[in-house]
């Protein structure tokens, strides 16, 4: 089978995949964490920019976070807002929709992109969710490309060789970059057909989308190998073939394909570091209150108050890291004016 179809029964199969087998992933006792779990000051921070867009398109504004977890950046950031937007938690874990659920009375929680009239303003959010989309796997050879599917071999599940689709082939030669010969790409077909459904969604307003990768040419130094990677217990886990339904699969995502799939559209769209795009909001002043905080406190011997303060700057310093989460790519799709 193509690797894309092999890749959406792992992941979200009702019973066997990873995200629908009932267990919460985004959570310390899981299996990795977002920047929303690291610290509620990243829902809160995104909450200014709620906010500034709500002032400037007024009522209905509507409020869609599609991958959205736990519910960890829906409640710092709604408990911020001086509105109530009509708000929708798109969530196709049932684990994540039951917490979602559990801690947010007002969002309503459905498993798929809710399907509206038109006339919609808002903003939509998706914060490690491109990541995770079904992707084909496509090598340059010297004739152009093929494909690597999914096959079995004596028991085991194996990569085989066919030839590349023309959908495949046609995204590779638009979007991959001057992949050298034997150099691995992820189509990343399905991110984009996201790209074009959610700016869909809106009259106007604003599509965020928060995930590690690169344009197409920051992504040249990794197609030796490829980016294909798995996640289990907050470790690199095994080859994505050897314990399906046991892992995360994932793969650095191409902005270069979002940011034109989104122009083609008539949006435009922006890329820039999350460590920048925060900081736009104000977070690194933030960080600057709570170091000064930290100090005060403890030349006045408040120790109780002075780690609670401490814990929260790390928090921020740790979205903030130049080579960790600070180095994600925040792509700001405007739509409409």
């Amino acid at each position: 089978m193509p690797f894309e179809r092999f890749m959406e029964q792992a992941l979200y199969h009702p019973i066997h995949g990873f995200f629908g087998s009932g267990q919460l992933r985004s959570v310390k006792a899981g299996d990795f964490l977002t920047s929303p779990e690291v610290s509620p000051l990243f829902g809160e921070t995104l909450g200014r920019f709620i906010s500034l867009e709500h002032e400037r398109l007024g009522e209905p504004f509507k409020l869609i976070e599609v991958g959205a977890g736990s519910g960890s950046l829906l409640g710092p950031l709604l408990a911020s807002l001086d509105f109530q937007p009509d708000t929708w938690a798109v969530e196709r874990s049932p684990a994540a929709r039951q917490a979602i659920s559990d801690v947010l009375s007002t969002a309503r929680v459905v498993d798929d992109f809710p399907r509206f009239d038109g006339g919609n303003n808002g903003v939509i959010i998706a914060n490690e969710l491109l990541d995770n989309l079904p992707m084909a796997l496509a090598v340059r050879d010297v004739a152009g490309w093929f494909e690597r599917w999914v096959g079995a071999s004596d028991g085991d599940l194996v990569l085989v060789d066919s030839a590349a689709r023309p959908s495949v082939a046609a995204w590779c030669e638009q979007f991959a970059g001057n992949v050298p010969e034997g150099g691995l790409v992820e189509v990343q077909l399905a991110a984009c057909e996201w790209v074009e459904s959610a700016i869909s969604v809106l009259s106007r307003g604003w599509v965020l989308i928060f995930d590690y990768g690169d344009t197409a040419e920051g992504l040249l130094p990794r197609r030796t190998e490829g980016t294909l990677r798995t996640y289990r217990s907050h470790h690199l886990g095994p080859h994505p073939l050897d314990e399906p339904g046991a892992t995360d699969i994932t793969a650095d995502v191409n902005f270069t394909a979002l940011a034109s799939t989104a122009e083609m559209a008539g949006c435009r769209a922006t890329i820039s570091r999350q460590d920048d795009f925060l900081a736009g909001l104000g977070l690194r002043d933030r960080l600057s209150d709570l170091r000064n905080q930290e100090l005060a406190m403890a030349r006045s011997g408040n120790d109780l108050e002075r780690l609670a303060v401490r814990s929260q700057k790390t928090e921020v310093e740790t979205l903030l890291h130049p080579r960790g989460l600070g180095d994600f790519r925040v792509m700001a799709i405007q739509v409409g004016n």
